[in-house]
């Protein structure tokens, strides 16, 4: 598939990045803010607060505030190896240790949560668990689904009718009293609250913005969506109750109301349904707001789209050809597991969060800020360094310091400090792959390619929760798994061809030829990788494709 060099005219008029792209991407980037907040919210709304067993004549509720170390409590709780009270124990009339039957929890941060009015604690933790889980597989079939439907119908649609059921949802969720309703609530909060308009938003900014610019733009979704973190952990601290606190972070959807008639469908992706003057039009609109001043000849384009179209043959690839040559494939299965891997440990030092000693808001904060110098550092070395010696070098370290905090006491200072270092590099490299994985594949399986490696990553992200559950063996396991699975995909990058000042690959031949040779290695011992693919002589700009019938 070809350059669409009359559609790349087009758009160059806008120029890389002026008022009107400014202000559309403006639009579309609080899309990652709310992504980010519903992603965590639970680590606040569905808080694990510090829990003993209720003790018949010393606590009168589980509101009880009976100091932890006082005699009577010592004598009716046995105490862990490490000193601590056991949290899931306690005596029994015969001094045996019998499992708890209801609970006290620590309300110095939580006045309530959904743990605390459900128990989920000890043998009914994995209850919590699994609400994540249900999210996060809810987030999975939005990556799956509304993607191509985006494809379909339109990125502006996609995006506005999920903001919508993001709002509604996201309100409604707080007053559901049943569990399995709940599960249900909470997994289409994941399809159209943390996947459908941030897969859009991040698609209608990489078409819109020029090429130059592409690296800050995707970087500062990443940047965003970690402020949406961090909003997630100043709602927490300023309301105590879970449920007007679920209520403010739905009514962030509020946000979108106002984008039904202020955003802009993507030119690129009406001029490849057919729909050349309605492209026009929106350049003309950005061209005016830019004060260009650059005169745009409708019925010339008109004109050369109605041609193009007849001319064109149609492409037949799809997700199925990325599997079909070996080169391709290879690159496509390092790729998806790079993805897993970045998501797996992203979310699982995220999730962390309220198992760190200290104010747990102000821990998750902080999680959300630490990703800041990785991403600017990342804006500015990205095209300078290369993509391949960035996210392997950034992955293995996050894997290092995985297993490292594992083996340090729980709670320590220098334990914290690992962790934040930890996230620090593991979001610089999850904001990596999302640019490098759109200059490896060819054009026409790109959105293809793209929308497997997001499968991957909200997979990894919903088997996240269950691992953590892990630690009731032995704590130092789920970090241990994290750092693992980190340092085993961090180096297989190194097989993956470097993609800087390289014209993108554009049919299924550039991209089974596309790097064949190059790694790493190669690299290291001067071998110049095999270039034999004709390319053009300027880089591609990303164009999005033409619906591609699924069997």
């Amino acid at each position: 598939m070809a350059v669409d060099y009359v559609l790349e005219d087009l758009m160059g008029k806008l120029g890389e990045f002026g008022r009107y792209q400014a202000f559309q991407f403006f639009l579309q980037v609080l899309s990652a803010l709310t992504a980010g907040l519903h992603m965590l919210s639970l680590v606040t709304v569905q808080a694990v607060p510090e829990h003993r067993c209720f003790i018949e004549g010393v606590d009168n509720t589980s509101y009880s505030y009976v100091p932890w170390n006082s005699s009577a409590i010592l004598a009716a709780i046995p105490l862990k190896d490490n000193g601590e009270l056991d949290s899931c124990h306690m005596y029994d009339a015969t001094n045996n240790t019998v499992p708890c039957e209801s609970y006290v929890y620590d309300r110095t941060y939580y006045e309530t949560s959904r743990t605390i009015d459900w128990n989920f604690v000890c043998d009914r933790r994995w209850m919590g668990s699994i609400v994540q889980t249900v999210f996060m597989l809810g987030v999975f079939t939005g990556a799956v689904t509304l993607g191509g439907l985006a494809d379909k119908v339109g990125r502006k649609t996609v995006f506005c009718w999920s903001a919508l059921l993001q709002l509604i949802i996201g309100v409604a969720v707080a007053f559901i009293p049943e569990y399995f309703s709940y599960m249900v609530a909470r997994f289409f909060l994941g399809i159209f609250g943390s996947a459908g308009s941030y897969i859009c938003g991040f698609v209608l900014t990489m078409e819109l913005v020029g090429p130059s610019k592409r690296t800050a733009c995707g970087i500062t979704f990443q940047a965003v969506f970690a402020a949406g973190i961090m909003l997630v952990a100043g709602w927490g601290a300023l309301i105590k109750d879970r449920q007007i606190l679920q209520v403010v972070y739905g009514l962030h959807g509020v946000l979108f109301l106002a984008h039904w008639w202020i955003l802009d469908e993507s030119p690129r992706w009406l001029w490849m349904q057919g729909r050349a003057g309605e492209a026009v039009d929106i350049v003309a609109k950005g061209l005016k707001i830019n004060g260009s001043g650059i005169p745009v000849d409708k019925e010339y384009y008109m004109q050369k789209a109605k041609a193009q179209q007849a001319a064109e043959e149609k492409s037949s690839a799809g997700l199925a050809d990325l599997f079909k040559t070996p080169n391709l494939r290879m690159k496509t299965l390092n790729v998806c597991v790079c993805w897993f891997a970045n998501s797996l440990v992203y979310y699982g030092l995220s999730l962390s969060a309220g198992k760190l000693y200290g104010n747990p808001f102000l821990i998750l904060f902080i999680m959300g800020l630490v990703e800041y110098p990785s991403y600017f550092t990342i804006v500015l070395v990205l095209d300078r360094l290369g993509r391949r010696p960035i996210t392997s070098t950034l992955m293995i370290a996050g894997g290092i310091c995985c297993i490292v905090a594992a083996f340090i006491a729980q709670g320590s200072t220098t334990s914290t400090t690992i962790v934040m270092i930890g996230k620090l590099f593991i979001a610089g490299s999850f904001a990596v792959i999302y640019n490098y994985s759109a200059e490896l594949f060819p054009t026409v399986v790109r959105n293809s390619a793209m929308g497997l490696g997001s499968m991957c990553a909200r997979l990894s992200g919903a088997l996240t929760p269950l691992i953590t559950l892990l630690d009731s063996f032995d704590p130092k396991i789920p970090a241990v798994v994290f750092g693992l699975i980190a340092l085993l995909s961090g180096f297989w990058v190194m097989f993956l061809p470097e993609t800087m000042n390289q014209p993108m690959p554009e049919s299924i031949e550039d991209g089974e030829n596309f790097g064949k040779g190059d790694t790493w290695f190669s690299q290291c011992a001067g071998r110049k990788p095999n270039r034999n693919s004709s390319y053009h002589d300027d880089p591609e700009q990303m164009v999005p494709l033409k619906t591609i019938e699924r069997k």
